[in-house]
């Protein structure tokens, strides 16, 4: 990744990202790895899990983790006291642990419903709490990853809908609160980001990919790279004064509507 951030931004600081194992959230690991962090992923399957910390090692990381789901708050309590006996205390924690699958609420069960509410925005929740008291203050970041959802009603979308709208007013609660503490917490919209497992499921086909890639303003289909970046100013002290902001890194998606996705899912 070619990165406007000099390398070494992050050298001495400790990121810890949950759901770090697979798709944007691992570029996300290696990006604040790549400029020096020490980071700590979790993940809830253990192949995912080691083939993620191979990676991030071959590249020169170092990294650490431990399998947790992110909808249990033992283990994420006990990941985080693992993680912070590794490497210290936490100076950034994205919260990216997610679950989405296309579904028309009328077929939607209340255990798909509750599924997404619980990964999206209960473990949302325990990341953040369970890492209040152990992070680098003043000066440390949250990171949430939330989605177009939070704001935009899409069919087929009810459950992501719900939980994402609550990420991002949680967001805004917890910089409320955690200002005073030297805490920032923002969050990161991804728009469609090429090669990630949510948006094979919403657009399956090369023919789809190309009808929603034309339809944004920018013409393309997002990168890894594209999040990984705001990710970076986001947990760095250029942002030393952003707090409570939601970023959306999506083309311009939201300028054009739910809508756009639903014509191509349709």
């Amino acid at each position: 990744m070619t990165s406007i951030f000099r390398e070494g931004l992050y050298r001495g600081r400790h990121v810890f990202v949950s759901g770090g194992t697979s798709g944007i959230n691992l570029r996300l690991a290696e990006a604040f790895g790549a400029a020096g962090a020490r980071v700590s992923v979790i993940g809830r399957k253990a192949d995912k899990l080691e083939a993620a910390l191979l990676g991030l090692k071959a590249q020169g990381i170092e990294a650490r983790g431990t399998t947790a789901d992110v909808r249990d708050w033992a283990a994420v309590d006990d990941a985080l006291e693992k993680a912070v006996r590794d490497f210290g205390k936490l100076d950034v924690v994205v919260c990216g642990a997610a679950g989405n699958f296309p579904a028309p609420a009328a077929g939607l069960s209340a255990n798909g419903f509750k599924s997404v509410v619980d990964i999206d925005l209960l473990g949302t929740f325990n990341v953040c709490r369970a890492s209040f008291e152990r992070f680098n203050t003043p000066g440390a970041s949250v990171i949430n990853i939330s989605a177009p959802q939070a704001t935009q009603p899409w069919a087929m979308q009810a459950h992501v809908c719900a939980a994402k709208a609550g990420v991002e007013l949680l967001t805004k609660s917890l910089a409320l609160e955690w200002g005073p503490a030297g805490i920032r917490v923002n969050a990161i919209v991804p728009g469609p980001i090429a090669d990630t497992e949510g948006m094979d499921r919403l657009t399956p086909t090369p023919e789809s990919k190309e009808k929603l890639a034309a339809l944004m303003p920018l013409q393309r289909m997002g990168t890894k790279d594209d999040v990984a970046q705001v990710a970076l100013f986001l947990g760095s002290s250029a942002a030393s004064y952003v707090t409570g902001s939601v970023c959306a890194v999506d083309g311009g998606m939201m300028l054009v509507g739910g809508g756009a996705l639903m014509q191509i899912m349709s």
